[in-house]
């Protein structure tokens, strides 16, 4: 009988050890793992590309008298583009405008066509401008000396260039060959002669038939 009791004792020894055993079972790291994002199932909507703009425009002038200004007034309120005056440094009198006196500033810089006069100001960031309107009084059936040395004054490549100009009598001619010459690469367009009082329809009509917007 004590034999038995013996055994029976051991069996419930190793049942009891092996029930502790089990429930001291490790369950591995996954307490320790971080649950991964959620997946969205709707892509991101493309950014849409911006409206692509005009042409930005400037439109520099030369003017004593004010005849040109207005004109370049109009032309610039009408395209929404930005306006420039060309300032000599050393503004013209009434004296240095005697065409009839061949000893006035005027007639000595017109027949020197080495002759620039120097410019006070300039235009900034002149690389934003993809076309730029150059205006001035007809002078001997030229543009002033002061045009040339505003047209070297920029690297006008690849930009639009249109001039146009102002006189009483004077047709447009070939008053802007000398500029063309010097900013020979850029791409000139065909330029136009106003009188002082030329209406803001006719200086757009001839604007927006240019074809540049």
């Amino acid at each position: 009988m004590k034999k038995i009791g013996t055994i029976l004792l051991a069996a419930m020894m190793v049942l009891s050890l092996a029930a502790c055993t089990g429930g001291s079972e490790p369950t591995g790291n996954s307490a320790n793992i971080e649950p991964e994002p959620l997946q969205s199932s709707a892509e991101e909507s493309p950014t849409p590309d911006e409206e692509p703009e005009g042409s930005k425009i400037l439109v520099a002038y030369f003017s004593v008298t004010h005849n040109t200004e207005g004109v370049a007034q109009k032309l610039a309120d009408g395209l929404g583009a930005d306006l420039y005056e060309i300032t000599p440094e050393q503004p013209y009198t009434d004296e240095d405008l005697d065409y009839g006196n061949s000893g006035s500033r005027s007639s000595v810089e017109m027949n020197d066509p080495s002759a620039r006069p120097a410019i006070s100001g300039s235009v900034e960031n002149m690389e934003q401008y993809d076309v730029v309107f150059i205006g001035y009084p007809i002078w001997w059936g030229e543009a002033p000396r002061i045009m040339s040395t505003f047209i070297e004054s920029y690297d006008f490549s690849g930009k639009t260039l249109v001039a146009f100009c102002t006189s009483a009598s004077s047709s447009f001619g070939s008053s802007d060959s000398a500029l063309r010459s010097t900013a020979d690469h850029a791409a000139w367009l065909d330029g136009q002669r106003f009188p002082a009082d030329a209406s803001a329809d006719d200086v757009l009509a001839w604007a927006n038939g240019l074809g540049i917007q």
